[in-house]
């Protein structure tokens, strides 16, 4: 399978929601970054069990942090509330 180019981190969550990096792993390459005490807080947040053990599990099965999909589950329907409160103001 071939990975394609992406205009958007949207279309990027698409690709990766229906498929496996598994399938793409040789046309990979490793990257550096560095993630900044400035760029990242942490914050303690209570959660029903069963939402973070499902959060857990859909982390493992993507090969993500739970603190990733986390912030990704938390992005999409903040930007979209964002945008429709920009559209009534």
């Amino acid at each position: 399978m071939h990975i394609p180019a992406f205009n958007s981190y949207e279309e990027m969550a698409e690709f990766w929601d229906t498929h496996s990096l598994a399938d793409s792993w040789d046309q990979t390459e490793p990257a550096a970054f560095e993630v900044t005490p400035e760029v990242r807080r942490r914050y303690l947040v209570a959660v029903d069990r069963e939402v973070l053990a499902r959060v857990q599990r859909l982390a493992r099965l993507r090969g993500v942090s739970s603190e990733s999909l986390v912030n990704l589950l938390l992005e999409q329907p903040c930007r979209k509330l964002r945008a429709g409160l920009q559209r009534h103001s």
